[in-house]
This record gives C-alpha cells, sequence and structure tokens, in this order.
C-alpha cells in the first residue's frame, strides 16, 4: 500500500492475515516477529495511519475509526496469543526442573582427594618400582641437618631469618650427640638424606617427599608452607650418567612419552658439579619447549664426609622437584591459590582422573 493511499478494503485484509497469523504463531519468538511484520513501522497499518491525513476531511472520521478497530481487533488478538505462549514455556521450564523428592539423595558429598596427594604418591610408587627407599623425615629439624650436613655454612644467605622459620627458645642435639643446634622448620627434605646416610649406612637409594617452609610471600607461584621431592643415590661408581638416566625416566612417569631432561651448569653448596633440570614439555602452551623444573648434581664429598662416607670410595647424586611445580605443569594450572585455597570444585576436577 502506497503511503499517499488509504485502502480500507487492503487494509482489513492484511490486518485479518495478520490475526490468523498470530493465532497460529508456536512460540514467542514468532510472534514478535509477527508483531513487527503486522504492526510495526513499515506495516500495512502504520501506512495507512499516515495516510489518513491526507484524506478528505468527511473521511477522516470514518477511516479513523475503522483503523482504531482494526488495532484494537490485532491488539487482542496478540495478546491473547503472547499469554498462551508464555503459558506454555514457564510450563515446559517447569518440566524441565521438575525434581522427583522420592528418590534417594546423597546429602554428604564425599568430596574428592586433593590432586597434591595423588601426584605425591604418584612419585612414591615411580622410586618404588626401581626399587629405591620412601624416606620420611621431621618436619622441625635441627639446623645441623638443615644446614650444615649439606655444606651450607653459617655466612650461608639460607640460614637468614628472611629464609628460615626458625624455632624459638628450643635446642637439639646434632649427630654427634652435641646440645646446641637450634630446631627450625626444614627448608628442604635434603636434610632427611643425610639422616638417611647415618641411619641406614650405604648403598642408598632413597626419596624424600614431604612438606618444607620458607618465608615466601604467597602469590600465584609462591607459598610459604610447600612440597617437594628429593632422592639421593650412593653407591660405588655412581656417575651423572645414572642422575640423567633417572631423570629422564621420571620425567616420562610425570608427564608421559616425549618429556625429557637437560642440564645446566648451576651451583648449589651440597653437590659438586651441580646443575639445573629444565624438563622438555610437549604441552608448553606456545609449543613444546624447556621449562625449568628443579636442581640436582652428585653429591659434595663434604656431605658424605658429614655422614661417616668414604667420598674416596662412594660417590652418590642427588635431585629435588617441587610437588607444586610439577601439579601446575601437569595440569595447566596458573594460580598457586588454586592449591591452597581448599574450595572442594578445584579436587573434583581431577575425580575422573584417580
Amino acid at each position: 500500500m502506497a503511503d499517499a493511499q488509504f485502502d480500507p478494503a487492503a487494509v482489513t485484509d492484511e490486518v485479518a492475515e495478520g490475526i490468523q497469523e498470530v493465532r497460529e504463531a508456536s512460540d514467542l519468538e514468532e510472534l514478535k516477529a509477527l508483531k513487527v511484520k503486522y504492526a510495526g513501522p513499515g506495516s500495512a497499518m502504520a501506512q495507512a495511519s499516515r495516510a489518513i491525513g491526507s484524506l478528505p476531511g468527511d473521511q477522516k472520521k470514518t477511516a479513523g475509526q475503522l483503523m482504531g478497530t482494526l488495532k484494537a481487533d490485532f491488539g487482542r488478538a496478540y495478546g491473547l496469543q503472547e499469554q498462551r505462549l508464555q503459558a506454555q514455556a514457564e510450563h515446559r521450564k517447569l518440566q524441565a526442573e521438575r525434581v522427583d523428592m522420592t528418590l534417594p539423595v546423597d546429602r554428604r558429598p564425599l568430596g574428592a582427594r586433593h590432586p597434591l596427594s595423588k601426584l605425591m604418591e604418584d612419585v612414591e610408587d615411580f622410586f618404588v618400582s626401581m626399587g629405591w627407599q620412601i624416606s620420611s623425615g621431621p618436619e622441625v629439624e635441627s639446623e645441623w641437618y638443615n644446614f650444615d650436613a649439606l655444606n651450607l655454612g653459617p655466612d650461608h644467605p639460607a640460614r637468614q631469618m628472611q629464609d628460615t622459620f626458625y624455632v624459638k627458645g628450643n635446642q637439639a642435639k646434632d649427630a654427634a650427640g652435641f646440645v646446641g643446634s637450634n630446631l627450625v622448620l626444614r627448608t628442604q627434605t635434603s636434610s632427611d638424606q643425610v639422616r638417611g646416610l647415618i641411619e641406614r649406612g650405604v648403598p642408598l637409594y632413597i626419596a624424600s617427599p614431604g612438606r618444607v617452609f620458607r618465608t615466601d610471600e604467597l602469590d600465584a607461584t609462591h607459598t610459604p608452607v610447600f612440597h617437594q621431592c628429593e632422592a639421593l643415590a650412593v653407591d660405588e661408581g655412581l656417575t651423572m650418567a645414572d642422575l640423567k638416566g633417572v631423570l629422564d625416566k621420571l620425567a616420562v612417569a610425570m608427564f608421559g612419552e616425549g618429556a625429557k631432561t637437560r642440564l645446566r651448569p648451576s651451583y648449589f653448596p651440597f653437590t659438586e658439579p651441580s646443575a639445573e633440570m629444565d624438563l622438555w614439555f610437549p604441552d608448553k602452551k606456545g609449543g613444546p619447549g624447556w621449562i625449568e623444573w628443579g636442581g640436582c648434581g652428585m653429591v659434595n664429598p663434604n656431605v658424605l664426609r658429614s655422614a661417616g662416607i668414604d667420598p674416596e670410595r662412594y660417590s652418590g647424586f642427588a635431585f629435588g622437584v617441587g610437588m607444586e611445580r610439577t601439579l601446575l605443569l601437569r595440569h595447566d594450572i596458573n594460580d598457586m591459590h588454586d592449591l591452597v585455597e581448599g574450595d572442594a570444585r578445584f579436587s573434583d576436577q581431577f575425580v575422573m582422573g584417580e
């Protein structure tokens, strides 16, 4: 219908067609589209209403009454169908959300094991499969085991208050039985390795997983309480080649086929030579690449002597990896907070992997 014309028959037929389509609409979206089609700015009713202004004065009243009736008829049909479709939509929603209250319900969810605990067990299983022993030493440790026996001298920075938690007002006996060694919260599980050499003798193959404590600020990658697994092998004829072989096997056990390690020269007081251990990580973001994983090296002769072991006859290697770091890499977790906040939903993600 042209804007300049008013055709009563045409607009009446158009509205009748619209009312019929409205009554047949199957959902609210379709109904809204019909409203735009038949009552919107470009509809026949809108054009007819604009054309009334060009009619002679004696025809305007009749045309206005007709348009009022047509708009009312369409509005009533639209309103009734809208109510019916809304009621149907609400009924479908209620049916979808229906709950059978007679079904048995577990009102006490069992939760899930923390993935860090599972990882620690996986690491222990790896070492046991090679015939190694698992060792667990005290978390409150004497300075002698934690520092002196590991070739960390009195002036070593790690002994300062900013790195170590000291237990106030207590002293302990060192390995020789002399009182005067202060107590600390162990800063690494290497302290248990020295105890293993003294108490078990050689040859010795042990892994020492457990909690350690350092005065680190809590951020996305650090926490003052975290977990390590340090391993020690002391026997006749051990070399860096033996160390590299164990590291590669551990990498595959933790990260799957394709994982491997490389060594970069470094320095640690308790190993000589020492190396930083990098992990070839196939699933690294941005593509496969190397990621720092831990430290390692051949046991320093001074450490062997502190445990009464002859370094001319025996050699050994040691290495340590952070369990939280391993878990972050293994499951692509970006924030250390997720491991320590205790949100049960975080642990639930790992149930299927048990």
